[in-house]
């Protein structure tokens, strides 16, 4: 847990130009370190896998995005929410590479 703090990858940009890469990353990321689960609905996490796991998404998020879950005490809200913000996203790179 000593070196979760470290940012690991690139983070994810504001306009979430960035999304589909950055979520790629976190879930392997949060599967290395078995956290997986706490991205998921009606997951029993311990407060302790909790505040890890915040951590570590707050350290790999813009930091205009970090003030809007400043007082977010659960990963899986931020992460629903920027999943429903940028999700759009990953459709439009996905089609774009597909009709390359």
């Amino acid at each position: 847990m000593a070196n979760i703090e470290n940012q690991k990858f690139i983070a994810l940009d504001i306009s979430g130009k960035n999304y589909l890469s950055w979520v790629l990353d976190v879930k392997l990321h949060l599967s290395a370190k078995k956290l997986r689960h706490i991205i998921e609905e009606d997951n029993a996490a311990s407060n302790e896998e909790r505040a890890t796991a915040l951590i570590f998404l707050r350290h790999h998020i813009d930091d205009g995005l970090k003030y809007e879950y400043l007082t977010v005490e659960n990963p899986l809200e931020p992460w629903q929410n920027l999943n429903d913000r940028f999700e759009h996203l990953k459709v439009v790179v996905l089609s774009k590479t597909l009709n390359d």
